[in-house]
């Protein structure tokens, strides 16, 4: 079944070094508009890892026998995942990690569309991955009203029931006169009641979970009221607001749902390149273009890494320290040559995540393409 991606999973898999030089990494797109058929994907999963084969990091000299070897076993291994144990279900992509000499497996499906793509190399290429944090999947979404309190799980693009708290009201009493006004109070108090419940349930649910996103499913009369009864913390956590029909299921409620998450994602977005705006043009904390951002990852003082979607260039990276820079030459820490590198943000990524900080990839906005679709957030 496909899960959502956090950080601390892409921290472990910055971690991964194959010491080899050989570890495959694999991406497969499985929209239904590209791959509809199980034949379809296993195509392309098959001509991805004949064209990394005969790539020149797997057929480069330096490659021992053992390694040779074990990287032919290798794209063997991954074919046979696809064509006999992957599971699609849902899945809008996968990814495969495969270095047996370095112990290295990890195959995930994914929630959302990658690029197709397959690298070999030392380290894990992530920057797809990257993208797909905070995509929606793990949100909640809470079905509320003066009787609802259902709540349910974004997963692998379904939602899936937690918990119902349904209470029913008794009936407004309709005779008139002061038995009217006294049921009418009394119906509103247990409503408010149930609200409070509802309010309960999230915040508990929120600290739980963490960072979670929250969406909340509500006329606009009930929505008035329970966000008042909110924890600081629940409404930190909210996507937003949005209505349905009292009797909407699972997926008239993740049709409403989807855009606010996806809204509340662009926002933030926003919220960072703004950010990122003012620091850089007081030249306070924020690096811009190639030179400087690599410099800034290399010394560590990267908080978020940024970079517009698609962005690409060659790196060089020394062999000895890590060291990255934009330009070729000798490493200024230790006077190593530096390699060249074909991923250049990858290696930012790798670097970024390593070091604690986090990657926003510009999906929605091009205000890094002035900078050479490069730029960051720095902690000092």
């Amino acid at each position: 079944m496909a899960g959502s991606v956090t950080w601390d999973d892409l921290r472990r898999l910055a971690e991964v070094e194959a010491g080899s030089g050989c570890a495959i990494s694999l991406y497969v797109d499985l929209d239904p508009s590209v791959a509809p058929t199980p034949g379809d994907a296993q195509t392309r999963v098959n001509s991805l890892l004949d064209e990394a084969a005969k790539s020149e990091a797997a057929t480069r000299e330096g490659l021992s026998h053992d390694a040779r070897k074990a990287l032919r076993g290798d794209f063997e291994r991954i074919r046979h995942y696809f064509d006999q144990e992957f599971e699609r279900d849902g899945a809008l992509g996968a990814a495969v990690f495969c270095g047996s000499l370095d112990g290295i497996w990890v195959a995930r499906a994914l929630v959302a569309p990658v690029p197709d793509r397959a690298a070999v190399g030392s380290q894990l290429l992530l920057a797809p991955l990257a993208r797909l944090v905070g995509c929606g999947d793990g949100a909640l979404v809470v079905m509320a009203s003066r009787e609802q309190g259902r709540f349910y799980e974004l997963r692998s693009g379904r939602l899936e029931e937690l918990v119902d708290r349904f209470d029913r009201q008794p009936r407004r009493h309709d005779q008139g006169g002061w038995s009217q006004v006294r049921m009418q109070r009394h119906v509103d108090e247990l409503a408010s009641e149930h609200l409070r419940e509802v309010a309960a349930e999230l915040d508990r649910r929120v600290r739980a979970f963490g960072q979670i996103q929250v969406v909340v499913v509500s006329p606009e009369e009930t929505w008035a009221e329970l966000s008042s009864l909110l924890s600081q913390e629940a409404r930190g956590a909210l996507a937003g607001w949005t209505h349905a029909e009292a009797h909407s299921g699972p997926a008239e409620l993740l049709e409403v749902a989807l855009p606010v998450v996806e809204r509340a994602r662009a926002a933030e977005e926003e919220r960072l390149l703004e950010r990122w705006r003012e620091e850089a043009g007081r030249g306070a904390r924020a690096s811009a273009g190639w030179a400087d951002t690599l410099a800034a990852v290399s010394d560590g003082r990267v908080e978020t890494l940024l970079a517009s979607d698609g962005a690409a260039r060659e790196a060089w990276r020394c062999p000895q320290c890590g060291r990255l820079s934009a330009s070729e030459g000798a490493c200024p820490l230790d006077g190593t040559a530096m390699g060249l590198i074909a991923d250049g943000v990858d290696a930012a990524v790798q670097r970024t995540l390593v070091q604690g900080g986090t990657v926003r990839i510009a999906v929605q906005s091009r205000a890094l393409d002035p900078v050479e679709g490069i730029g960051a957030l720095l902690r000092f």
